[in-house]
C-alpha cells in the first residue's frame, strides 16, 4: 500500500461511526449488510450513513453491490490487511512488541 493510500484509509477509519461500521462489517465476512442492517446497528439516520459509507468507499475500504432492493456493503479484507501489513511492516519496521499481537498464541486485543 502506499503512503497516500494509507493516509487515505487512516482518515476514513479516523471518526467512530465510519469504525463501528468496518469493525460490523468484518464481522459480517462475505455476506456483507444490508445498508438497513448497517444504519440499525450503528444507530445512524440513512442520510448520515449514506455520509460515512461514502467516505469508506471512497477510501475503498468498502464495496457494494445492488441485491434485489437492497445494497449490501462488504469490508475490503484485502485492502484492511494492506493497511495493517503497511503499520505494521513498513511504518513500525515489524517492531515484535508492536507485532506482538498478531502472533497466534498470544492474546490480541
Amino acid at each position: 500500500m502506499e503512503l497516500n493510500e494509507a493516509l487515505k484509509a487512516i482518515a476514513a477509519l479516523s471518526q467512530e461511526t465510519r469504525l463501528e461500521i468496518i469493525r460490523y462489517l468484518v464481522q459480517r465476512g462475505e455476506d456483507g449488510a444490508a445498508a438497513g442492517d448497517i444504519g440499525k446497528h450503528v444507530e445512524a439516520t440513512s442520510s448520515r450513513l449514506s455520509f460515512h459509507l461514502s467516505a469508506l468507499d471512497h477510501a475503498g475500504l468498502v464495496s457494494s453491490e445492488r441485491q434485489s432492493r437492497h445494497i449490501i456493503y462488504k469490508a475490503d479484507h484485502q485492502r484492511l490487511g494492506g493497511l495493517i501489513s503497511f503499520l505494521l511492516n513498513d511504518c513500525c519496521g515489524n517492531h515484535p512488541d508492536i507485532t506482538a499481537c498478531c502472533i497466534p498464541s498470544k492474546e490480541c486485543c
